[in-house]
């Protein structure tokens, strides 16, 4: 028993922070794979973790105790928030691009979460998640929250950080370089959408016998897909870049604790 209560108070804070990351975190988070795999999984890293890092330094369940679990569910959170942010890029991509093609009132069910998402924004995020596992992405992600210890340990600051406004303040970076990035995908097809929009206009205006209300949106859709395939082929490094971005934002995550 006296074991038990020496050890126990330990694992449990890793298993919180491991839990909470794989609630959030993009591939284990998602619908169709198996709650028993997901708590499973959850289960042996932490147990992995734990005769990593946990018996060296143990933890007495004190008065504190309830904060620090609350500390470690919002480490957790964030590490998995953070990845799921750049895998979100492709869907918010897909939605610009989905509103000038004339898809954005046709809205499929992502099956990886389970809401409604765009036509296109859906099939990036497909061939997204299969380079990401592909790539062996997913090992990363595993060896991030492995490692996660060594920088943010269970005596981590995060509550001072974000009182600080260090912690806010990352967190709205991080996102503005999102919803950047995503723009930048979506701007070869938009700026090619909205010029055919403005030759439309014109053509409007100089013969208005063509309707161009029945022209213009197969005409757009035609054009939008014609893009897709010229620039389908550039898409594997575009997704190697924003891989190698969520990265480096959780590296920057890291790095907070060390200031």
């Amino acid at each position: 028993m006296e074991w038990f209560l020496t050890y126990f108070p330990g694992f449990l804070l890793i298993l919180c922070r491991v839990t909470s990351f794989f609630v959030v975190s993009p591939v284990f988070s998602a619908q169709h794979v198996p709650a028993q795999f997901k708590i499973g999984l959850a289960f042996f890293t932490a147990f992995i973790a734990y005769f990593g890092v946990g018996t060296a330094a143990p933890v007495a369940m004190d008065s504190l105790y309830v904060l620090t679990v609350i500390r470690e569910v919002l480490v957790g959170l964030c590490l998995g928030f953070i990845a799921y942010m750049f895998f979100t890029i492709v869907q918010i991509a897909g939605s610009f691009i989905d509103l000038q093609m004339g898809f954005g009132i046709a809205n499929v069910i992502d099956p990886m979460t389970g809401a409604q998402s765009p036509i296109l924004g859906n099939l990036k995020y497909i061939i997204a998640l299969l380079l990401f596992l592909s790539f062996n992405g997913h090992h990363y992600l595993l060896e991030g929250i492995m490692r996660s210890y060594e920088w943010i340990p269970l005596d981590n600051n995060l509550f001072y950080l974000n009182n600080n406004g260090q912690l806010s303040d990352f967190m709205i970076r991080t996102f503005s370089s999102v919803f950047s990035i995503s723009f930048q995908i979506a701007a070869p097809l938009v700026v090619a959408l909205f010029l055919a929009d403005v030759g439309l206009g014109l053509l409007a205006r100089v013969s208005p016998q063509f309707n161009i209300f029945v022209i213009g949106l197969p005409l757009k859709i035609l054009l939008g897909f014609v893009m897709l395939l010229l620039l389908f082929p550039g898409y594997e490094t575009v997704y190697k870049d924003m891989f190698a971005s969520m990265l480096d934002a959780i590296r920057d995550f890291f790095g907070l604790f060390n200031e």
